[in-house]
């Protein structure tokens, strides 16, 4: 099933921190915790999952929002942003110690607040895909347009203006049509910009495979079978000579 991106917020300024979670739940972002310190911060790292954390710099701790940075650097692998009042020399410098995928001055509008946490988004998932994590000044407009992640047991697909997680098992197949594709859940369909042999090796190799030159199933997700085509969900999708002959010999085994 498709899930909202869960966001983190670590902010002590309790008016502020309500007002951003507002403006987040109105979009469409589902806000796992609103903490005010690090300490609140680290154990909700540990116990939920998080998809991206917005931090002011200055909490009402010991522990600033930098050494909150530093943290998820070390033992995460999940962006975040920096949401804070400071922007001076010296506090933007220490700042990019930690690599931040995102710095937002306050005060800032709704609109503000979605374009930083989608292009930290993007730049996060261009960078996994390439092998490197992406800092918020690494930018480029080919990252925008970059749609989709992985997870250890999931894929990030973008829909309108919402990255949404889908689990693997959820995925029936996926056609090529030019440079998109068409990801097909259950109920849902989504569009990704991406080649269909580079797509194949995002998913886990025991479950999908390349059933002909257009299209990657997922095998327990097929319902019938002929001498030309599978049936997924009641869509006829056509195979190969070779995927018709290695799903005859697993039928077999």
């Amino acid at each position: 099933m498709e899930q909202p991106i869960k966001i983190l917020i670590v902010e002590d300024n309790v008016i502020i921190a309500d007002d951003m979670q507002s403006m987040l739940e109105e979009i469409g972002y589902e806000i796992v915790d609103n903490v005010i310190v690090y300490e609140q911060a680290v154990e909700v790292l540990k116990t939920q999952q998080v998809d991206l954390v917005l931090i002011d710099i200055i909490l009402a701790s010991d522990k600033t929002g930098i050494d909150l940075g530093k943290h998820i650097r070390e033992n995460y692998d999940i962006p975040f942003i920096f949401v804070t009042s400071n922007s001076d020399r010296a506090t933007v410098e220490n700042a990019k110690t930690v690599k931040p995928n995102g710095y937002l001055v306050k005060p800032f509008e709704q609109q503000d607040l979605y374009t930083s946490i989608e292009i930290a988004l993007s730049n996060f998932i261009y960078g996994k895909q390439n092998g490197k994590k992406v800092a918020a000044n690494e930018t480029n407009t080919e990252n925008v347009a970059m749609s989709n992640s992985i997870l250890k047991d999931s894929i990030f697909v973008k829909k309108q203006h919402l990255y949404y997680r889908i689990q693997f098992g959820d995925i029936q197949f996926i056609k090529a049509d030019n440079v998109y594709l068409e990801v097909n859940t259950i109920d849902k369909k989504f569009l990704v910009r991406s080649p269909l042999k580079d797509y194949l090796e995002k998913l886990p190799q025991n479950k999908f495979y390349r059933a002909h030159k257009s299209y990657i199933v997922n095998v327990d997700h097929i319902d019938a079978i002929n001498s030309k085509d599978i049936m997924i969900n009641n869509t006829l999708i056509p195979i190969s000579k070779d995927f018709k002959e290695f799903i005859i010999s697993a039928m077999n085994s």
